[in-house]
């Protein structure tokens, strides 16, 4: 039947890249088994809506915002798909649902409906309900992620999180960090807009360096509110051969094998006892690090979003 070709289009900035994924499989140009994926290619077989906004209509505007729309085109959604026919396009949600966009991503699951075949996010109230297929953000290649063994761990636990407050979520995982900090447990810290007495190191352009040479790693969700939601927060982590020390939902629990990473109890002093308590010794990650070269190896070959589309696409055929 040949290879297929997948076009991506996302709402996310600056995601726009020819090479979206690339390094998510083993051959050149983004080839997975059945398909390829070139996200700006200009007439693809199927098209992947990842995280797209469709624009509101007036009536769901504030009004500042509706005098604004009329001195400016409306986008027209059907002329960015390409002429891919409906049951051809995927539309992937991967944000959680967070009380503050709950609205948003309903509205945008029903204005999927009139142009997708497939429609997905990591809430109940989604269409189809599922996991969201694994991306991650280490630049290493697939094969060497494929092939490594564990690196060199010098160091006993990292962080990478960023200070972002916009939300109750986000806020208490700030308040978590202070107490954490206060607490005297001993931890490297990274990531943007972190204030200063979080005593960060400072922002990092590959997280591997942030990761690999740890023993421990912590993952903490902004959300773990249901059985669906789980992040690039722990696939990077166990991609780095970390051992994560994870607070999220139950999603984790189905998709990786037990042992392959520690459940933070809650964001308090319990919690803040419990990491300590692991991260004094690396005996944890001596004892689970066959279950996290098991974890690797599913999240590298199945919950890939690549092998997420190629089975998609091999439907039908």
């Amino acid at each position: 039947m040949g290879r297929k070709i997948v076009g991506m289009i996302s709402s996310y900035r600056g995601l726009n890249q020819a090479d979206w994924l690339w390094q998510q499989t083993p051959n050149p140009c983004g080839v997975w088994d059945n398909i390829q994926m070139l996200s700006q290619a200009p007439e693809p077989d199927f098209l992947l809506m990842y995280q797209y906004s469709f624009p509101k209509s007036s009536a769901q505007l504030p009004w500042w915002q509706r005098l604004r729309q009329k001195k400016t085109s409306k986008p027209d959604v059907a002329s960015q798909l390409r002429g891919v026919p409906k049951e051809r396009i995927i539309y992937l949600l991967r944000e959680p649902p967070l009380e503050k966009v709950v609205q948003n991503h309903k509205a945008n699951y029903e204005a999927a409906k009139n142009y997708c075949g497939y429609i997905s996010g990591p809430d109940d109230f989604a269409p189809t309900p599922d996991y969201m297929p694994a991306i991650w953000y280490h630049a290493n290649s697939f094969r060497e992620l494929n092939e490594m063994i564990p690196p060199e761990k010098i160091h006993a636990c990292s962080w990478i999180t960023s200070g972002i407050d916009r939300t109750p979520e986000h806020r208490r995982r700030l308040a978590f960090l202070k107490s954490l900090r206060e607490s005297g447990s001993e931890f490297d810290l990274y990531g943007r807009r972190l204030p200063d007495w979080a005593q960060a190191k400072g922002t990092l352009k590959n997280k591997w360096h942030g990761m690999a040479p740890y023993y421990y790693n912590l993952a903490i969700e902004n959300y773990a509110g249901n059985d669906w939601y789980v992040s690039e927060k722990l696939w990077d982590a166990l991609l780095a051969w970390c051992l994560p020390i994870y607070y999220g939902g139950s999603a984790a629990d189905k998709l990786l094998p037990p042992g392959s990473f520690l459940r933070l109890p809650s964001l308090d002093e319990q919690g803040i006892a419990y990491i300590k308590e692991v991260t004094s010794t690396p005996d944890a990650w001596y004892e689970a690090k066959d279950a996290i070269a098991q974890a690797r190896q599913i999240i590298l070959h199945k919950l890939n979003l690549l092998n997420w589309l190629s089975d998609f696409v091999a439907k039908f055929d």
